[in-house]
């Protein structure tokens, strides 16, 4: 077999593109290929992107999670061109999100802002904090912090909605201190 030119030596996070609502056929397909061709070591994390969003149904307030960016996957994986064929001839996928089809990786910012991978973050929150939310539905909005799990980098924050104070739970790596 040919020297393959274009094989990366480090996983890295790539985006693929399904069919409309496919999301999870095509993560099981991919699941079921890695298997099958004992992919274990070029392959290693498949994520469907989600959120939690709130939304307010005959009055009452509900916690929902929802697709993140409907019609898109992405693959932890060390890329060459030898499996780009497995990979876009997998049922459910159309195929890599870049020039002419081909991947382009992520980026380090990219990944942080997707949740992809945790990063540790390397500031504490107290109770009585000032904190931004940077992401999701609620982003821009300033929150009081009411408790700290500083050991899983998590914190319960008061969110006003809806002219109500509503208790979260947000990580570390999606606020801001203030």
């Amino acid at each position: 077999m040919a020297e393959n030119k274009f094989i990366s030596t480090e996983p890295k996070w790539y985006v693929l593109h399904t069919f409309h609502s496919y999301e999870a056929v095509a993560k099981e397909n991919l699941e079921q290929v890695i298997e099958n061709g004992n992919l274990q070591d070029r392959i290693f994390d498949i994520v469907i992107p989600t959120e939690d969003v709130i939304e307010e149904v005959n009055g009452k307030r509900k916690l929902v999670t929802r697709k993140a960016m409907p019609c898109y996957i992405f693959i932890k994986m060390i890329y060459g061109d030898d499996i780009w064929h497995t990979i876009t001839h997998t049922r459910g996928i159309t195929g890599f999100v870049g020039p002419k089809g081909r991947p382009l990786p992520l980026t380090d910012e990219e990944i942080r802002k997707m949740k992809l991978e945790k990063v540790p973050v390397d500031f504490t929150l107290e109770v009585g904090d000032d904190v931004e939310i940077l992401s999701g539905s609620l982003v821009g909005t300033v929150c009081t912090v009411l408790k700290v799990d500083a050991e899983n980098q998590r914190a319960k924050v008061n969110v006003n909605m809806f002219g109500r104070e509503t208790p979260i739970d947000v990580s570390y790596s999606e606020v801001k201190k203030l």
